[in-house]
């Protein structure tokens, strides 16, 4: 109404975008994203018929991150259905995009089942056919090959491929195991289910696994600690430690819909007698603080997946500073999840609130963190202390990066390369994919721009120079 009515702006230049988001990621209650994405373009192009339609196709895909095989066909059957509905124009990587009849007819068939939302059990048969495609191959796996491990390695492999068949047998085992070494049953969460629950989170990072996989993960890290609370519970009360250390309000900021990382954590502090309040994904910072106002919590634990979640992040420190609740009682707040950093929590997050700000690299580093906070007066004293000269160090480290001059907008227009749009362009020697097979390695050492590595390691300076 605003364009067209009042400031009369043709309708065949307006552009709807409308949210895709990734199905098939183990959550019902993704599973409709893709139908919403295609009634919402039927709505808008019966309603607003010169308007066009755009969409992030790729989002669509994204629980199969690092399976390309499984990608393309994700694009091409939801790219097939949504032009069909009336989508004008999309952004995809053309390499990761096929021909929907070309396609094979039971992967097709997964997929829009997955698409469509057509069976409970889709996501499940997609994951196991996607196996099947990353290997290139369909065979049949050794599937008790791995019941030969030693116990640590059995759970791993169960966290990893997502099995909970034997997840109850073989975490009383290892539950044994440490008790006869006079060990605790908080120490088998704090062991090698953490352990393997790491080797998740690497392999996730490294697009080794994907989104769907994660979740069943999770699934089994769930039952697995199901077993141990009762055990962890009797140890409390034995012991008299039956009152909490501290009570936290966990969330997922507003913007984004992950929260895996953020359930473990929930689990591992709870396990180690802390009081947690999980609000979910999605949650507002005003909501946050009244959480933790009601709540009367000592701290605040804030994650995120996707970049700007790093924002968000900065938008709830400063409104815990605005808040004199917050600000008074110097509520802690910890920082986690993939897209975040030590850096990045120094330099962005920490400066808008004058109380702490803590980053937490994974949850198993949450707890000590947690302890660190909680503890008596003089201990919570030197960690904040060593935490806050580390921050500045890091604050004057990156303030004292050299800069390049920004140019002025006059100068910068008229350092705008000069085209010839009437000179035809070269024409390539070579059209389409170009397979070097025997291409020395060595030669390509000396372009890599390693400039990125060094960000990523905190090591100063571009290379090569």
């Amino acid at each position: 109404t605003l364009l067209r009515n009042e400031l009369d702006f043709p309708a065949d230049d307006i552009i709807f975008d409308p949210n895709i988001f990734a199905i098939a990621t183990g959550i019902d209650e993704h599973n409709r994203y893709a139908i919403d994405f295609l009634e919402a373009t039927r709505w808008i192009r019966k309603n607003l018929p010169a308007a066009k339609v755009s969409g992030g196709v790729s989002n669509v895909s994204f629980s199969f991150r690092g399976n390309d095989a499984a990608r393309e066909a994700i694009h091409t059957v939801f790219l097939y259905h949504a032009v069909k509905a009336g989508m004008t124009m999309g952004i995809v990587n053309a390499g990761q995009l096929g021909v929907y009849e070309n396609l094979d007819p039971v992967l097709r068939e997964h997929v829009e089942d997955i698409v469509f939302d057509r069976r409970p059990d889709a996501t499940e048969r997609m994951i196991d056919l996607a196996g099947q495609l990353r290997n290139g191959e369909r065979k049949e796996e050794e599937k008790l090959a791995w019941r030969g491990l030693d116990v640590e390695k059995r759970l791993e492999h169960a966290l990893v491929h997502g099995l909970t068949e034997f997840i109850v047998e073989d975490t009383e085992e290892a539950r044994q195991l440490i008790q006869g070494r006079s060990g605790r049953p908080i120490e088998v969460i704090e062991g090698p289910l953490m352990t393997g629950m790491n080797v998740v989170g690497d392999l996730f990072a490294q697009g080794k696994m994907f989104l769907p996989q994660v979740v069943k993960s999770a699934r089994v890290m769930k039952a697995a600690v199901a077993h141990l609370v009762p055990y962890i519970e009797k140890e409390q009360a034995a012991s008299g430690q039956t009152k909490a250390k501290g009570k936290m309000i966990l969330a997922t900021v507003k913007g984004d819909v992950h929260d895996i990382g953020k359930n473990i954590v929930s689990v591992v502090l709870q396990c180690n007698n802390f009081e947690i309040v999980n609000l979910g994904v999605m949650v507002p910072a005003a909501h946050i603080i009244a959480a933790a106002k009601e709540h009367n919590a000592d701290i605040i634990g804030l994650s995120g997946l996707i970049t700007p979640s790093l924002e968000e992040m900065a938008v709830v420190a400063r409104e815990m500073e605005h808040d004199e609740w917050c600000r008074c009682q110097q509520i802690r707040l910890l920082i986690g999840g993939a897209t975040t950093s030590r850096v990045h929590t120094a330099v962005k997050i920490a400066p808008h609130y004058s109380g702490p700000v803590i980053w937490v690299p994974d949850a198993s580093r949450s707890v000590p963190v947690a302890q660190s906070l909680t503890s008596t007066d003089e201990q919570k004293a030197t960690y904040l202390g060593d935490l806050f000269k580390d921050y500045a160090k890091l604050r004057e480290r990156h303030a004292n990066k050299p800069s390049s001059r920004m140019l002025s907008l006059e100068e910068a227009r008229a350092n705008a390369a000069k085209v010839n749009f009437l000179h035809p362009a070269p024409q390539p020697k070579v059209t389409g994919r170009r397979l070097l097979k025997a291409f020395p390695l060595d030669d390509l050492v000396e372009t890599i721009d390693w400039t990125p590595f060094f960000q990523t390691w905190d090591l100063a300076g571009p290379f090569p120079a």
